[in-house]
This record gives structure tokens, C-alpha cells and sequence, in this order.
């Protein structure tokens, strides 16, 4: 019996052909080593519109790494990871391919996108450390003028729907089929919006640490005073925590109030230029380091004895915590160039005088989207459209923790509302991300294989509330 080929089934076989050598050839990348893990990636350069309406403006360059999947042949829906921020970049969290992904990359390639005007994707960046150290408003607002007038790119451009299209060029140039997305706190929004631009792109989506449609960024004064009270509640119902700081929330009034009067004056070593200091202690870096504490269970704990030293005339722990976490200099992960570009243009027009009053009230964050409105005139970005909130019928999986002081679970409860496939978890003993926790990996990665089917989520009730830190040397044994 003679085999017989038509010409047409000839072209086909040789154009899928082509097609597979072509994608060979992409995804074979370069070598390449990034912080955060041992082993080499494999790193690409892939070119995008500047505006995607008008190619005319010039390109950008995306840098991508991709962990590939430990199975010889994987599965053809790669994990793409979009960071958080915004500001941050996926090459800045590949470090969570030993926690968090290492159970999806058994079967899968990981992909780390470095969104553009981040990390190696022609990062925006401040030069020197004025912003780190403008410690009143009228210093931020110089510092941030100055840097915004440094910049040569169109800040404009670096938009979450042109991030969303960035996508997009990326799966393509690396062959993939549909994707799953990964987003953390800000790539959640950039999750969805890929998801809403490219349904068809899209296998899966997990979202951990979940901006709602409706959520302004900058209003979050009610989110942060409800973690800050969850943490005095805890305090209160622990034992030795209780014993240790039995007036922890008159304590804080106190301090708050110390601080807003200007009575307040820190002398220290700044622990890294190793200059003196003596400056006055502002409502706006008082607030900030207290607000950032409130992220994680490991740094939350340590608040009541930040706050108890400080009221005790020991500003110590306040400032080695203060230090730790601010540091917008070009070393810095977070890109804040993009950060305001993106707030600026997207967040702040839908805040009215309104809704910022009443998210302030009863706060302790209060100010912040004030100060937010006066830096964006200095950006002269354009306002954006709100974002639609259509419907997302891919399969979803929330991830919250209880104690988030920025996408609490009630953030994650009004993005399903739109959304006709969605899974929703809690962890009770976490903050901000929950990804890398307990039984997560595994969770995630079950529900990669099996998306339409309900999880078993007992498991989360496995991971313990973390010790409160009641001395200099941490927590009880």
C-alpha cells in the first residue's frame, strides 16, 4: 500500500515544522544567572511598542527569564509571573522558585516577565538617596521633581493596559499556548487586566494578595487601621504579649500624637552612610515604617515592642526597622518612578475629596493620598480610563491573608464578583502574600492540574501564628 501525501497536508507538515523549529530556537534564550537562584535560567530579550497604538514612538526591550520545567517534556501552559508594586520586577521574586513555585515548575516552564520600566526591562530609576531621606513633604515633593525631571521616557506609556500588551508580545515570541498567570498584589491587577484584554490567552489565573477593579491604591487607611487593631487584639489575647504591654493602643495614641505635635527630635548614627543625624520625627516617616511593619506576621509581631520602646524614649528598634525598609535608591527592587507613573495615572483621578476623607477617618494612616496628590502634577501623566470590571470566566484562584493591611480578603470577595469560576482562600496567621506558606505550593499546583475542581484547604489551618517579640532577643523559646 502506497503512502500518499497531498500538497496541501505537504505545506502544513512543514510549516508546523518550521513553526516548532522557530519556537525552539526562541525559547532557547541564553544562560543566564539572577539573584535569588543557584542554578542558571534561561534569559531573553524581547522587543515591544513603546504605544502599542502608535509603533511610530520607538520600542522597549522586556527582559524575561524562564526556570524551565524539570519534566523533560512539559506541559505547553507555562507560569507567567507578574510581580508586585508596581515597581517591581519578576526577576526581583525569582527567589520564590524554591518556595512558592516549586511544585508548578515539576511540569512547567516558570516565567518571570520584568514589566517594563522595571528591573532589566529599562528600569526607571532615581539617581542618589534624597527621596529615602526626605523626611517633610516639601523635601519629598524636591526630591521627586527633580527626579521625574531626569527622566527621558514618556511616563505615560508605562500603563498597566501597555503592561497587559507586553504580555501578550511575550507569549508569543516564546511560542507558548495559553498561559497561567501568576500575580502578586499589584501583578494582580495586571492579572486581570491580561486576562480581560486576551481572554483567549489565558488558561488559569492565581491571584495572591488581591486588588479588586474597584480598589484605589493609595486609599488604604481603613485596611491599615484594621490591621494595626488586629495586631493590638492579639497582642491583648496573648499571654505573655499582654503582660509585657498591657496599654499597647494608648501607647500608640500617645506616640502618635508625640509625633504630630513635633515633639519628637531623633539623634543616631544612620546605619548606612554612618552620619550623624538629628532631625525631627514627621507624621510621614512615623506612619510609613508603622504602615510597613504591617505587611508581614514576622514584622507585625515585633510592633508592639517597637511601639513600647519608642514610648519609653527608646527610638532604637524604630529606627533599625525604618532603615530596613526604606530605600528607594537605584539599589532598590522597587522602581518608584513606576510606582507614581502608574498610581498617578490610574488610582488617584478616581479619588475624590469624598471617599479620601472618609477612608482617613479614625485612621492613623492619614495623609498619604494628600501627599500623593501633590507629587502627580510633577509626573504631568495623563488620566487613565477606570478599569472595567467584565466579566472573567477563566478559572481563578484568590489567595488572602487575614491579617493584610493592603489587600485584606474583603479585596479578593469583590474581585469574584466578576469573575464566574473563582476559588477563594483565606489564611488566618498571614499578611501580605501567602504563596510560599504551608500547604500553598501544593494547593497551587493542584489547582493548575484540575482548575474546575474544588480544593481541600484544611490544610492552611496547619500554619501557626508567629510569636510576639517581647524582648531584645526576639520572641519567648
Amino acid at each position: 500500500m502506497k503512502l500518499r501525501i497531498s500538497w496541501a497536508a505537504l505545506v502544513l507538515t512543514l510549516a508546523t515544522l518550521l513553526a516548532l523549529d522557530a519556537k525552539a530556537a526562541v525559547q532557547q534564550g541564553h544562560a543566564c544567572h539572577l539573584k535569588g537562584s543557584e542554578e542558571a535560567l534561561r534569559c531573553h530579550q524581547v522587543s515591544v511598542p513603546l504605544d502599542p497604538l502608535h509603533k511610530e514612538a520607538g520600542q522597549l526591550t522586556l527582559h524575561v527569564a524562564v526556570a524551565p520545567a524539570f519534566r523533560p517534556i512539559p506541559n505547553n501552559d507555562p507560569v507567567f509571573v507578574l510581580a508586585g508594586g508596581p515597581g517591581e520586577a519578576g526577576s526581583d521574586v525569582v527567589v520564590l522558585l524554591d518556595s512558592a513555585f516549586r511544585r508548578m515548575r515539576a511540569t512547567r516552564d516558570i516565567v518571570f516577565i520584568d514589566q517594563r520600566g522595571t528591573g532589566l526591562s529599562g528600569k526607571l530609576r532615581c539617581d542618589g538617596d534624597q527621596i529615602d531621606e526626605a523626611n517633610t513633604e516639601s523635601a519629598l515633593n524636591e526630591a521627586v521633581d527633580k527626579c521625574m525631571r531626569a527622566i527621558k521616557q514618556p511616563l505615560g506609556a508605562f500603563t498597566t493596559v501597555n503592561a497587559a500588551a507586553d504580555i501578550e508580545q511575550v507569549r508569543l515570541a516564546l511560542g507558548y499556548g495559553k498561559v497561567n498567570i501568576f500575580g502578586g498584589s499589584y501583578g494582580t491587577r495586571l492579572g486581570q487586566q491580561y486576562a480581560r484584554s486576551y481572554p483567549g490567552s489565558v488558561r488559569t489565573l492565581i491571584l495572591d494578595g488581591v486588588a479588586a477593579p474597584d480598589q484605589v491604591i493609595p486609599a488604604g487607611a481603613q485596611d491599615a487601621q484594621l490591621a494595626l487593631e488586629g495586631v493590638f487584639k492579639r497582642c491583648a489575647s496573648d499571654k505573655a504579649c499582654a503582660q509585657a504591654y498591657p496599654q499597647l493602643p494608648k501607647e500608640f495614641d500617645t506616640l502618635l500624637a508625640r509625633v504630630d505635635a513635633g515633639s519628637v527630635k531623633l539623634d543616631f548614627t544612620h546605619p548606612r552612610t554612618m552620619k550623624r543625624m538629628q532631625l525631627p520625627l514627621t507624621n510621614l516617616r512615623f506612619v510609613s515604617v508603622i504602615h510597613s511593619g504591617l505587611y508581614a506576621p514576622q514584622e507585625s509581631n515585633r510592633l508592639p515592642y517597637i511601639i513600647h520602646n519608642a514610648y519609653e524614649g527608646n527610638w532604637g528598634p524604630f529606627l533599625a526597622r525604618a532603615y530596613i525598609a526604606s530605600d528607594f535608591t537605584p539599589e532598590s527592587s522597587l522602581s518608584m518612578p513606576l510606582y507614581l507613573a502608574v498610581v498617578c495615572a490610574e488610582d488617584m483621578p478616581r479619588l475624590s475629596d469624598v471617599a479620601r476623607a472618609a477612608d482617613e477617618k479614625g485612621s492613623f494612616l492619614r495623609g498619604h493620598a494628600s501627599r500623593l496628590g501633590a507629587i502627580c502634577p510633577l509626573l504631568k501623566v495623563p488620566a487613565a480610563p477606570a478599569p472595567a470590571a467584565t466579566p472573567i470566566a477563566i478559572p481563578t484562584l484568590l489567595l488572602s491573608g487575614e491579617q493584610d493591611p493592603v489587600t485584606p480578603p474583603r479585596r479578593a470577595q469583590s474581585a469574584a464578583r466578576s469573575m464566574s469560576k473563582a476559588q477563594l482562600v483565606m489564611v488566618a496567621n498571614a499578611g501580605h502574600g501567602v504563596s510560599r506558606l504551608g500547604c500553598m505550593p501544593r494547593l497551587m499546583r493542584e489547582f493548575l492540574d484540575k482548575p474546575e475542581q474544588p480544593l481541600d484547604q484544611s490544610c492552611l489551618r496547619d500554619i501557626a501564628p508567629i510569636p510576639f517579640q517581647l524582648g531584645h532577643a526576639g520572641a519567648n523559646p
